[in-house]
């Protein structure tokens, strides 16, 4: 089974490029979308030649902004929106497939904002989806993949000093939640595999960060312990554009 994450930023204005194009070459079997920046039709009517995936969606009450998508060729046994926490669930960041051998979350973790001045929110966020996470698993493992908003470790980023505790996304409360998550025994499969791999998944579009590689690893399939044998690659796909993020694959086997 090939699952395909990919921060689109705008699935309208990706469409407009070789978005179609890139998902025909990658051709996954499930496809986990963030930053969509639409509501629920105008994603329907963006994605609707897709007609071999069955569509999801999740759209953040304000207009253009966040939200998630779930394609998928397998249908799944349910969808269920957000996390049931009034506080976090009004910007379409959650969605969770359940299939027979485990659930799929697709995540879009609230940015800290330019200043920090949603940090206090995101460390409430994320302890808040450490426990949501947790009470899944209890029935099965989870795979949980998306843009976690976060350079876990220096060699997630490309200049560590120069942003450390300075700027949303590596901030050490923001640290601290990705190590919470795999301190209760999710594994972070791209990191598993490549220990010392230097890859990024985020690139801004300012001062041509990309053709620089001045970037970040934001994007992170996370996996319940018991599945990270069945784990069969996962790959940072920077060979795509179309957004400021490229898309992150994993090959699981069931």
């Amino acid at each position: 089974m090939n699952i395909i994450t990919w921060n689109v930023n705008g699935i309208r204005a990706i469409a407009k490029k070789d978005f179609f194009e890139d998902i025909n070459k990658m051709n996954p079997d499930i496809i986990c979308l963030q930053e969509t920046k639409a509501q629920d039709a105008e994603v329907e009517k963006t994605l609707s030649e897709m007609s071999d995936y069955h569509r999801y969606y999740n759209s953040a009450v304000k207009k253009g902004y966040s939200g998630t998508a779930i394609l998928t060729k397998i249908k799944p046994i349910s969808i269920v929106n957000d996390m049931g926490i009034a506080e976090h669930d009004n910007e379409g960041r959650v969605q969770c497939a359940e299939f027979s051998d485990f659930y799929l979350v697709n995540l879009y973790v609230p940015n800290s904002g330019q200043k920090l001045d949603r940090l206090d929110y995101r460390k409430i966020w994320d302890a808040d989806f450490l426990k949501y996470l947790k009470h899944l698993e209890k029935t099965k493992p989870v795979i949980v993949c998306g843009d976690f908003n976060v350079a876990h470790q220096p060699i997630d980023i490309k200049n560590d000093k120069a942003n450390y505790n300075k700027t949303a996304g590596y901030t050490q409360v923001e640290i601290d939640g990705m190590d919470n998550f795999l301190n209760t025994g999710f594994v972070d499969s791209f990191r598993h595999y490549h220990p010392d791999v230097v890859a990024y998944s985020y690139w801004g579009y300012r001062f041509n960060a990309r053709e620089r590689n001045v970037g970040w690893r934001l994007d992170y399939f996370l996996v319940s312990n018991s599945l990270v044998d069945k784990i069969k690659s996962v790959e940072i796909l920077s060979e795509f554009y179309g957004s400021d993020h490229c898309p992150v694959r994993i090959e699981i086997g069931f």
